[in-house]
């Protein structure tokens, strides 16, 4: 499809994840359980929340918005993709692509923040324990949200901004199973030297930014609890962190994989696969993990249920 400028292109194919016929009836199945976990998952982990005031403290509160933030982008990214299995063209519009992109943009860089915020939660809650329901007041952790939501409305209006401007050429084949920067600044006419230096940018605000939060949070929660005397009172407060570790090297690990590394040393082939984990996969172990590892959701889980029979 020839374009002298991006309005001229008005839809995009999504190569989707496989090239195989025969996978993608069970890619279909496969993906559709994960989606259906996923929901399942992360709204019932909110309406835990929601119906136990135990629960309505700073760490469920960012553990509520967390499962809010994976409930969506998984949502954002996942039917399309389904679609893609059972389709025999994927076609999305050029509006579309745009539309998905942008909120794919916000979510992951919304959850970015949203992990490093509860990282600052457990840094107040083991080494500040005594002025921790000061800390972290409402007004505390309602700043803490804005600013979560705000870079993600940052780094999704900046990708945008590097996309709306460039200039696609004959080959509308978008080699992924979504509308993503790096599949679609392969699809550019011109140079995009420049366009990968501002992704490169962006991401390291959007990725490094919240590493380094964590790294330091986790220095000190660490120094805070080699200073604590007992065995169980380390293991008590290793536990409240442990879940939040795994979740945040899960989705870290996949999203640096996929985008800190030049294209050359990583073909984007590959980058399906590690996309495919931090977009289908990350979002339904989170509710999955809490749940599983956390007390006090396991007693809320046991009250809600019986309420549920009783009544």
């Amino acid at each position: 499809m020839a374009a002298d400028n991006t309005s001229s292109v008005t839809e995009f194919i999504l190569a989707g994840l496989t090239n195989q016929p025969e996978l993608r009836i069970p890619l279909f199945f496969l993906f559709l359980s994960f989606y259906v976990v996923t929901v399942v998952g992360n709204l019932g982990l909110i309406t835990l929340i929601g119906l136990n005031s135990h629960l309505h403290i700073p760490m469920y509160f960012f553990l509520f918005n967390l499962s809010f933030i994976d409930f969506s982008y998984s949502t954002t990214l996942t039917p399309k993709m389904l679609m893609g299995f059972v389709s025999k063209k994927n076609i999305i519009s050029y509006a579309g692509c745009m539309t998905q992109f942008f909120f794919f943009c916000f979510f992951v860089f919304s959850e970015s923040y949203i992990l490093s915020a509860m990282a600052y939660d457990r840094y107040v809650a083991i080494c500040k324990p005594l002025v921790y329901m000061v800390t972290m007041s409402p007004q505390v952790c309602l700043l803490l949200l804005l600013g979560v939501y705000g870079m993600g409305v940052f780094g999704a209006v900046t990708h945008m901004g590097n996309i709306m401007f460039m200039t696609f050429c004959a080959d509308n084949l978008v080699n992924h199973f979504m509308c993503d920067i790096i599949p679609l600044l392969e699809l550019s006419c011109h140079s995009s030297h420049i366009n990968l230096l501002v992704v490169f940018i962006v991401v390291t605000i959007g990725i490094g930014v919240p590493i380094v939060t964590i790294f330091i949070s986790y220095g000190f929660i660490l120094s805070s609890i080699l200073r604590i005397s007992s065995t169980e009172g380390r293991s008590k407060a290793f536990s409240t962190c442990s879940s939040h570790i795994i979740v945040v090297s899960l989705f870290f690990g996949s999203g640096a994989f996929m985008y800190l590394k030049p294209p050359s040393i990583l073909p984007l082939d590959q980058g399906k696969v590690s996309s495919v984990f931090y977009t289908a996969v990350v979002p339904m172990l989170n509710p999955l993990i809490y749940s599983l590892r956390n007390k006090d959701v396991k007693v809320a889980l046991k009250k809600t249920l019986s309420r549920r029979i009783f009544s």
